[in-house]
């Protein structure tokens, strides 16, 4: 038995961070930036956050009235 038989899977609870993918790129992650490969990805995705770019699908709510509504 050698010891890469004993390497647990990717998929697996106890699988390294480095073995995951960054969700932006696909290559994979770094320990300074995880979940993402880089910097760059971690930028990517802060500007989708901010742009709105991130949304779940739902019902409007609903308005504040306005003074003339009153």
């Amino acid at each position: 038995m050698t010891a890469r038989d004993n390497k647990p899977p990717a998929s697996s609870p106890g699988a390294r961070t480095n073995e995951r993918r960054c969700p932006i790129c696909g290559k994979p992650r770094s320990e300074v930036y995880d979940p993402f490969c880089s910097k760059r990805c971690a930028d990517v995705d802060l500007h989708r956050w901010l742009r709105g770019g991130y949304v779940i699908p739902g019902a409007s709510a609903p308005g504040e009235p306005e003074e003339g509504d009153k």
